[in-house]
């Protein structure tokens, strides 16, 4: 049980200190895990970034993803009950939002470039981890030498479908129970994380360490 996501950003830290320092970026997938990614990004001294993709909901059950959509990249998996049509429409819908949620983020900075790099992808939790793996298909794309994904929690056989999804080099969880239902349960204090937090914690992280490099599009 965590007492609250920088209480499991602490926790996660100490499982990663032999990234501490590396030439690497931490990925954080907004909103909950920016405050999970900001503490581990200052334990480990590495750069905190966002992950600037959505996933794809299928047409009948919005939860369930079929791929991922990023500003400039998309992977979808093969589903005949799904039309072209759809997917289409849904991708130039997620990238209006993904636009505006970079403006919103970002401003006028450029995020940093993963090219040969470590990338440790940090969420508060995942369910079933299938929107994770869409999101780590995209960042393959971008050459990164090692792709870690480091999250608190996660039940056993998501676990086992991450640690066995090609493109994944490593993974860290410090929980996997049997009695999952959602990633909230093993949380005390699970409030939902606002854009205004998001955005404070992002500057507050620039600030401490900034960096120059060619743009990140995904």
């Amino acid at each position: 049980m965590f007492k609250d996501r920088f209480d499991a950003g602490r926790q996660l830290a100490k499982a990663l200190q032999h990234y501490k320092n590396r030439d690497g970026v931490i990925l954080a997938v907004p909103r909950g895990g920016v405050e999970i990614g900001y503490v581990v990004a200052k334990e480990l001294d590495l750069p905190l970034e966002i992950v600037l993709s959505k996933k794809i909901g299928h047409p009948h059950h919005s939860e369930f993803a079929i791929g991922a959509v990023s500003l400039e990249g998309r992977v979808v998996t093969e589903r005949s009950d799904v039309s072209e049509e759809y997917i289409e429409k849904e991708t130039e819908r997620l990238r209006r939002l993904l636009r505006e949620r970079q403006k919103k983020y970002y401003g006028d900075r450029q995020p940093a470039n993963m090219e040969d790099k470590i990338v440790i992808v940090v969420d508060d939790g995942i369910a079933t981890g299938n929107t994770l793996l869409s999101t780590v298909d995209l960042i393959r794309h971008h050459n990164p030498r090692w792709v870690v994904v480091a999250i608190p929690v996660a039940p056993p056989e998501s676990l086992r479908h991450i640690k066995e999804a090609k493109g994944v080099d490593e993974v860290v969880c410090l929980l996997t129970p049997r009695d999952f239902y959602a990633v909230g349960q093993f949380y005390e204090h699970f409030d939902q994380v606002e854009d205004e937090e998001v955005t404070r914690l992002l500057h507050e992280a620039w600030k401490s360490r900034p960096h120059g490099g060619k743009p990140l599009v995904m």
